[in-house]
């Protein structure tokens, strides 16, 4: 079947859309012959996947905007309706941040929902999204949906979905939800939204779900007495999100004192007038908030992403200036705490559970293996981290802790997903722990390194970024060569011979590829024992015996790709794509380490990645 014209396209959003200010975006872009524009937003839809939607807020089908929260909320129903038992009853559980059009578009979706006969527990007033997969638990609800862009940049919104499990939708659930949604594609909204006020089906247990979950919060409290030291001073910032309700209450309960807030940051506002990413990983995202401390005279820095769902923290040095917390190191932190609680319970350590993501730091791991706690990798993301937590659940483990090293953690059974405000509790509970002992937090992590770990792991130094490439293609050649990097091999017949045998010098001793299902270091039969991954990923390992090496090397999901192949060629511009890469050294000697780490990115970046052929650059 051939392609319809974009006259076509264009005639068809114009009789679906019922928003008429994005179908003016599209009958302007018509009318001044802005063809370039109207492909990159009529010709290809917007995928929905394991995250749900996510993107520019615009007219169009590759957009988000009223009709694709429309489409989706109908198609979404009526899956939910087929796969959920008692769906109707269960009812789903929405909630929405402070971004331009989240509170219109969960309201669009609660239309929907009740227009089915489906209860819906729309929380009302702005939520963190923490709050939506408790709901889901708490309420045994049949599925869940958060409008919410995360850390995106203003322009950005997303729809977020839970399922009855009050995890992140994960497959088979994601490509039936999306093959459910399509069978709408050719379907309108509404002309008015739907009068949800007063439907039999809508549910406002916002403030009771609130208070329950202040009441999670208070049982991962375990030393309110030391919390409420007058010493204990923090600085913290939401981001111009929706975290500082939620902080403040938590350090009520918690016993602090009163935080500093960022005064400039600590309202929602939807512009983010004063980051250009509202993403605490970014450089210069905790200006504003290591200022404020400086003038404060105040040693930390807390900081939740806008919709509070990841964390992070800053330190300052006596010398003045400041120590910003990776991921890893925080997660190290944090299964170090979880750890400490468990054992001094008395419950049996090989009962306790802790997962991470496979591109994280391997320090827990080296815990687990000393303290004989059960630690589990699982590929990235929380969609995947919840589910393996309830599996290990099921199998009888306690699962109090979870992350990633996109600064996103999880605590306890309440929650399986990340949790910011959470995380800050506990990080408060940490520094007050300490200070009572005459320590920092800086310090305490270099005893965990020393004490927690082999004798070989003295210093351990992370480096995580991407490089950037314009063409789908190149990255495809990029790995095809890695796999093939041996020139004498002209077929896959030995697998184990073909990948790099170095890296910055030491012998690369494990190759786990996880697109072609490859594991050299688990024969007989060399099946990795996490599932593959739907995206190019290889992580490697190499050591001498003075230091060892653990590098990921992960790009976009393969329909990411394919996605990217039609806009160039349909509109012969540059697509930019990322390869991420996450870095781990560890050793004798911290100057070591740092040195390989460099000589390992040069090394990846010219040699492996031909980054001067290819025309590659590094973010």
């Amino acid at each position: 079947m051939s392609s319809p014209s974009l006259k076509d396209l264009v005639e068809e959003w114009l009789a679906l859309d019922p928003n008429p200010e994005t179908r003016k975006e599209i009958q302007t872009l018509w009318d001044s012959h802005d063809v370039d524009e109207l492909e990159k937003r009529l010709r290809t839809r917007i995928e929905f996947g394991t995250a749900g939607l996510r993107g520019r807020m615009e007219a169009g089908w590759s957009r988000m905007n009223d009709l694709i929260i429309l489409q989706t909320s109908q198609g979404l129903s009526d899956y939910v309706l087929e796969h959920v038992k008692d769906a109707r009853s269960r009812g789903l559980v929405v909630g929405y941040d402070h971004r331009h059009h989240s509170k219109h578009w969960a309201q669009l979706t609660t239309s929907i929902f009740v227009s089915k006969g489906i209860k819906v527990y729309l929380l009302q007033g702005f939520n963190h999204t923490p709050m939506v997969p408790f709901s889901v638990k708490r309420l045994n609800a049949a599925c869940g949906v958060m409008i919410t862009a995360s850390h995106n940049p203003k322009q950005d919104n997303g729809y977020k979905v839970y399922w009855e499990n009050a995890v992140q939708i994960i497959g088979p659930h994601d490509d039936g939800i999306s093959k459910a949604i399509k069978l709408y594609s050719h379907q309108g909204g509404p002309a008015d939204q739907l009068d949800i006020s007063s439907s039999e089906f809508l549910v406002d247990l916002t403030k009771q779900l609130q208070t329950e979950y202040f009441a999670y919060l208070e049982s991962l409290m375990t030393n309110r007495e030391l919390n409420s030291d007058a010493g204990n001073k923090f600085v913290n910032t939401s981001m111009h999100g929706v975290g500082d309700f939620f902080v403040k209450e938590g350090f009520s309960i918690f016993g602090f004192p009163s935080y500093i807030p960022v005064k400039e940051q600590q309202q929602p506002d939807p512009e983010f007038p004063t980051v250009r990413f509202p993403n605490p990983e970014e450089k210069g995202a905790l200006d504003l908030a290591l200022a404020t401390a400086e003038r404060e005279g105040i040693n930390y820095v807390l900081a939740q992403d806008p919709d509070a769902d990841r964390f992070t923290a800053a330190e300052r040095r006596p010398t003045g200036d400041w120590v910003l917390f990776t991921g890893d190191q925080l997660g190290s932190l944090f299964a170090s705490r979880v750890f400490d609680t468990y054992k001094s319970s008395g419950k049996p350590i090989d009962k306790l559970a802790v997962v991470a993501s496979t591109v994280s730091s391997k320090m827990i791991q080296s815990m687990a293996d000393i303290e004989g706690f059960r630690f589990v990798e699982c590929l990235t993301g929380f969609k995947f981290i919840g589910n393996t937590a309830l599996r290990l659940a099921e199998e009888g483990f306690d699962v109090l802790f979870g992350y990633e090293e996109a600064i996103g953690y999880m605590f306890g059974p309440q929650i399986r997903d990340k949790d910011g405000v959470a995380a800050t509790m506990l990080f408060g509970e940490l520094i007050a722990t300490l200070r009572a002992q005459g320590e920092t937090i800086e310090g305490h992590l270099k005893q965990l390194y020393q004490s927690s770990c082999d004798s070989k792991l003295k210093s351990l130094q992370t480096n995580n970024s991407y490089f950037i490439c314009t063409d789908p293609k190149i990255t495809d050649k990029i790995f095809a060569r890695i796999r093939k990097y041996d020139a004498n091999v002209s077929l896959l017949n030995d697998t184990r011979a073909v990948y790099p045998k170095t890296l910055a010098g030491l012998d690369i001793n494990r190759v786990i590829d996880l697109t072609t299902g490859y594991d050299s270091g688990n024969p007989p039969d060399y099946r990795p024992s996490l599932p593959l991954s739907s995206g190019h990923m290889i992580q490697i390992r190499a050591s001498d015996l003075n230091a060892n090496l653990v590098l990921t090397l992960r790009h976009e999901n393969k329909r990411d790709r394919t996605q990217a192949l039609k806009t160039l060629r349909r509109t012969n511009k540059l697509t930019i794509l990322q390869i991420k890469y996450y870095l781990e050294g560890s050793g004798k000697d911290a100057q070591l380490v740092g040195r390989l780490l460099l000589e390992a990115i040069a090394e990846i970046s010219s040699q492996w990645f031909q980054a001067d052929k290819y025309n590659i650059s590094k973010a």
